[in-house]
Formats: C-alpha cells, sequence, structure tokens
C-alpha cells in the first residue's frame, strides 16, 4: 500500500456519511454517532507534526471527594466508553476519573502516518493531565492498556501514585518465544476483513473461556461498527500500525524497574496473546496463559500484589464487575507503602 493510494482514501472517506447496515451499525471515523456513559470531551495537541485531538470523559467524585485520580487505559479491542462500570464505582468511591481514549482509538483522532510508540501515548496522556491540572494520579490499565500504563509509570515515575493492571498483555514476549512477525500491510488486509461475528467469535473462545453475555455484544458492535464505517481505511491503517507497536515493543524486561506500588488483577482463564492464531503448534500451546504469566510477572515486580479471579477471563472487571471492583478498591484504598 504506497502512500499515493493511501491519502486520497483518507480525504474521500472521512467525507462520506455514516451509514445503517443490516448486519449492524456503522460509526464515524472517531466513534461519530455511538453513545459514550458520560460527555466526552476533547483534548488538542500537536504531535509528530499533526494537530491531533483525544476523546476522553473527565467525571468527578459522585459524593465526598477523596482528592485523589484514577486514570483509566482501554484496551487494543476495547475503548474508554467500556469501563462504564468502573467508573462509576471509582466516582462513587470518592475518585475522580479520567477516561481517554488514545490517539488511534475510538473517539480521537485516527493519523494518516504516525510512529506509534508505548512512550508517545503515554507522553500524549501527561500532556492530557497537566492540561487538567492532574500532577499525580493511579493508573488502571487494561489489556494493552496494562503495556501502557507500565511504559507511563517506567517513564513518570514520579507522578504515578499506583498502578493496577488487569489481564494485561505484554506479560511475555512472543516474538521472543517464537511468534512470527507480521508485517504492517499484514495487519492492516487483516484489519480489513474484521466482522462482528468474527470479533464476537475471537472474544468468546480467548477472552471468555467459551462463555458469553448478552450485554458483551454492545461491545462487539462498537468496534465492528468503527471498522465498517466510512472511516474504515483510517481504523484499518491505524490498527495495523498499533499491533505492530504491541507486538515489537515489550515492557517485559522492565517490570523489574518499576518503582511504585502495583497490583495485578488477573482472570485465570484469559488465553490472549498476539499472533497465537499464526504461532507454530509447539509456541501456541505454550502462550497466553494468565493462570501461569500472573504468577510469573507477579515476582518480578518490586512492590507487587497478586489479586487471581478463578475462571474468569480477559475482562473481569466486565464479567463479574461487583467482585472486581472489591478487590480493586480495598487494595487502592490501603495506605501507599512507603518507597
Amino acid at each position: 500500500m504506497s502512500a499515493t493510494r493511501w491519502l486520497p482514501s483518507l480525504l474521500l472517506t472521512a467525507a462520506l456519511p455514516v451509514l445503517a447496515h443490516a448486519e449492524g451499525p456503522a460509526y464515524g471515523p472517531e466513534l461519530q454517532g455511538f453513545d459514550y456513559p458520560y460527555t466526552v470531551k476533547h483534548f488538542a495537541f500537536e504531535s509528530q507534526g499533526k494537530s491531533l485531538q483525544m476523546g476522553y470523559m473527565d467525571v468527578a467524585a459522585n459524593g465526598k471527594a477523596n482528592g485523589r485520580s484514577v486514570v483509566l487505559m482501554h484496551g487494543k479491542n476495547f475503548c474508554g466508553a467500556t469501563w462504564d462500570s468502573s467508573i462509576k464505582a471509582l466516582s462513587d468511591a470518592g475518585y475522580r476519573v479520567i477516561a481517554p481514549d488514545q490517539i488511534g482509538f475510538c473517539t480521537s483522532s485516527k493519523p494518516d502516518s504516525y510512529q506509534y510508540t508505548f512512550q508517545q501515548l503515554a507522553t500524549n496522556t501527561q500532556q492530557l493531565l497537566k492540561a487538567l491540572g492532574i500532577q499525580k494520579a493511579t493508573l488502571l490499565g487494561h489489556s494493552t492498556g496494562g503495556m501502557l500504563a507500565t511504559r507511563y509509570a517506567l517513564q513518570y515515575p514520579e507522578q504515578v501514585e499506583q498502578l493496577a493492571l488487569v489481564n494485561p498483555i505484554g506479560l511475555e514476549d512472543w516474538k521472543a518465544v517464537g511468534v512470527p512477525y507480521r508485517t504492517v500491510d499484514q495487519w492492516y488486509e487483516r484489519e480489513l476483513k474484521v466482522s462482528a461475528d468474527g470479533i464476537r467469535e475471537y472474544e468468546r473462545s480467548t477472552y471468555y473461556a467459551g462463555r458469553w453475555k448478552p450485554e458483551y455484544d454492545r461491545w462487539v458492535d462498537m468496534l465492528a461498527g468503527l471498522s465498517k464505517g466510512p472511516g474504515k481505511t483510517q481504523v484499518a491503517w491505524n490498527s495495523a500500525l498499533i499491533y505492530d507497536m504491541i507486538f515489537t515493543q515489550p515492557v517485559y524486561y522492565e517490570f523489574k524497574d518499576l518503582k511504585v506500588p502495583t497490583l495485578l488483577l488477573i482472570g485465570t482463564s484469559d488465553t490472549t496473546a498476539i499472533g497465537k492464531d499464526i504461532a507454530p503448534p509447539a509456541v501456541k500451546t505454550q502462550i497466553g496463559k494468565y493462570d501461569v504469566l500472573g504468577k510469573q510477572v507477579a515476582k518480578l515486580i518490586p512492590h507487587s500484589t497478586l489479586i487471581e479471579f478463578q475462571g474468569l477471563g480477559h475482562a473481569p472487571q466486565m464479567e463479574e464487575p461487583a467482585k472486581f471492583h472489591q478487590a480493586l478498591l480495598g487494595w487502592l484504598n490501603k495506605d501507599n507503602p512507603v518507597r
């Protein structure tokens, strides 16, 4: 895919209306038409010579504020909106909650070219927090957001009170253990073929151990609608660049360097591993074992606590929100260990 073919397609698709499809809704390139649980605001900034904007929710404490802020970092197949129950639980507990959509995702810009790194996404988020007057926060990262939250805590340790990781990917280095490399072009071709049925089946088998709840369909429609809407080529291209970032930029080797109190919240039935579908059989059987990975990484992180949710999958905050938030808040509300 050459730049001369790519750029005109962006100009054309961006101008098209959002279309309705019989197989489900279609949303705009920045998720126009999808309802978020709280008001979405936009942070405008310059990055890599581009004028970009990050969508985010900024939810005040509901009732007595405790003076603390929590920043929620979504996963690859998730958005800020998928944190809806966590935002409510944290707000009700007295926290100010910031839930951004990272560049390339959901309600945020999807540039025609961008050098995606976790360092860059961390910098973008730090700029947002600075603009909001937040000098120090607790980070809660899920899935790919766990890799980003880890990078943020390594990059800005003095600005992080606590770090909580929910079934983070990157607890292993898939490339190092033998998962083949996909080029950006190969990821792009794959992402152009995304469908609601494909997303649902992948999530059912990988995230939820074969189980499914009707409420998950809203999040499937969110992703599929973004991928079939008028910005589908923008969405697919940015998704391809992001997958390359995830695969080639492990944080695994730096867990030992984390200086902040860290909580691992692990659904033990999760089997997520990037590139598992093309891994050799011998490799495929050895990766994505969260019942093992959580324990291994907890030993690598100096100030860590491990909470396992037996039998739950990739998103325990969505599968069993009451149980999950009780465990999360119990840890967050303890006095921070001396550092």
